[in-house]
């Protein structure tokens, strides 16, 4: 099994029902993942959003971080990774929480996996960097 770094718009299909969580489940079956510890904040962040907007019910966000928090996923610490998100986000111009997923690519040599098409554009549109993946370019 292969490793990937994942970020929140990819964990976060495997609990909530939306385009891609097919794919992003899939994954699961092939791969092993990393993430900086991060994803909880943003995870976190995303379903107290989805409650907010009445997109979930409480109980169903609860429920959602549960899952999310025995997801088998290797918690990375951030700290070791500020002075290389500092520079992929002066680089790119793009926000920091962001980079700390690509910077923990770098470091692990492994690919991101991401649902965010803006993301990818702008790392591929630098010419280097990290190998970046669009959670859709997956078969299942």
């Amino acid at each position: 099994m292969s490793l990937l770094v994942v970020d929140a718009s990819v964990a976060l299909k495997w609990v909530i029902p939306e385009d891609g969580s097919i794919l992003a489940l899939a994954l699961r079956r092939e791969h092993r993942f990393t993430a900086p510890d991060l994803l909880i904040a943003e995870c976190a962040n995303v379903l107290w959003k989805q409650v907010r907007r009445g997109f979930l019910s409480e109980e169903q966000a609860f429920g959602a971080a549960d899952v999310l928090s025995q997801a088998d996923i290797d918690l990375k610490p951030m700290r070791p990774l500020i002075a290389a998100t500092t520079r992929l986000a002066i680089a790119l111009n793009h926000p920091a929480y962001d980079c700390f997923y690509l910077a923990l690519a770098i470091a692990e040599d492994s690919p991101f996996v991401t649902a965010d098409e803006r993301l990818v554009r702008k790392v591929e549109g630098a010419g280097s960097g990290p190998e970046i993946r669009l959670l859709s370019s997956f078969a299942v």
